[in-house]
């Protein structure tokens, strides 16, 4: 006989057998599990997967631990400690683009780098095309969508920081030597001489704390969540949604195919794709909360439309690549993303399902 059990239940029937040391071991081990997963995921996904870092020059991403790893763990940390939830992630996630962009690579007001000052008119001699981009970017596929993945695989720990105090402030210094790795390995040779203002690191600076203050003192506390009976759609809906909202969205944001500037615009036009990409990002955003308030909402249905995002992400990056090889190494990483899902998919349906 098998019985459906709330998770919650099957966690505490689990612990009920067991003494408070081993508890307490199997919880260390599952922490420093989940901590490594997302320290490795984070820029496998944002990188990797994308074609950022492309096939050819995959070792590199061991040079985008520290800032990838170190820096999303960072964000879990501090939003678990401070009992928030998604809300926190994405400021924090906001703050974490800032950071890399600003401080690290100097993209935001760089006149040269990625050749990023001609997607869109500079306004206070920002690029501000290339942020819009890389903040939806990076909130989505370096902060939300890993930590969502390791919180799906260790259900456990979803709720609690995986470090302790000594673990948090080693993330926190890592994070730092990241920033620093990234600074004196990109920007002299892609953009050499170029320093960015001094107002542009204050600005920088002062958006960061006052996002983490917002983040993390400013918002509410999780608590129990408000059910609705809204209904949701089905998860091949999900994964369509998800696959496609992702190629729209990068489509009027990111040059390709030969594109100077976002969808294939000229000069101030380009303002136009910005402005609604950031209206369907908006929509989602309240799509997707809507939804995931709702008693039907199960981890399965974030999983897909997480899942559809990753394929639509790394469908797009093969437009952006180079060489075949490159190519081919993406069209790998398609066919490895939907077997995963798809794995995942079925652990989450067998955890439904307790033996009695």
């Amino acid at each position: 006989m098998r019985l459906n059990v709330p998770h919650s239940a099957r966690i505490a029937a689990a612990r009920g057998g067991r003494g408070e040391q081993g508890e307490a071991a199997m919880a260390r081990t599952g922490n420093r599990r989940a901590a490594w997963l997302l320290v490795v995921l984070a820029p496998l996904i944002a990188e990797l997967a994308f074609g950022s870092t492309p096939m050819h020059l995959a070792y590199l991403i061991l040079l985008w631990l520290p800032i990838y790893g170190a820096g999303i763990l960072l964000v879990r940390e501090a939003v678990r400690r401070s009992g928030r939830g998604w809300p926190s992630i994405v400021l924090l996630g906001v703050a974490y683009e800032l950071v890399e962009d600003g401080f690290g690579l100097q993209a935001l007001s760089s006149p040269n780098l990625y050749h990023a000052a001609g997607w869109a008119p500079r306004i206070f001699g920002l690029n501000l095309a290339y942020w819009e981009v890389n903040v939806i970017y990076h909130v989505i596929f370096s902060a939300v969508i890993p930590i969502l993945l390791v919180d799906l695989l260790f259900p456990a720990h979803r709720e609690v920081p995986y470090l302790k105090k000594t673990g948090l402030v080693i993330t926190g210094i890592v994070a730092l030597i990241g920033v620093g790795l990234l600074r004196v390995s990109v920007p002299p040779s892609q953009d050499p001489g170029y320093v960015a203002p001094l107002a542009v690191f204050i600005g920088c600076l002062i958006l960061v704390v006052a996002l983490a203050i917002i983040a993390l003192k400013v918002l509410p506390r999780r608590g129990q969540p408000v059910r609705s009976a809204a209904s949701v759609p089905p998860v091949w809906a999900l994964a369509g949604l998800g696959l496609v909202g992702v190629l729209v969205i990068l489509g009027l944001l990111f040059p390709f195919g030969g594109a100077k500037q976002p969808a294939f615009t000229h000069g101030a036009w380009a303002f136009l794709p910005m402005g609604i990409a950031a209206v369907l990002v908006a929509g989602l955003v309240v799509l997707v909360r809507r939804w995931a308030t709702s008693t039907a909402w199960t981890d399965e249905h974030s999983l897909i439309l997480a899942g559809g995002a990753l394929l639509g992400h790394t469908v797009f990056g093969m437009a952006t690549v180079h060489t075949t090889f490159d190519r081919l190494g993406l069209v790998g990483v398609a066919i490895l993303t939907v077997l995963l899902v798809l794995w995942m998919r079925r652990l989450l349906r067998t955890r439904e399902e307790l033996p009695v």
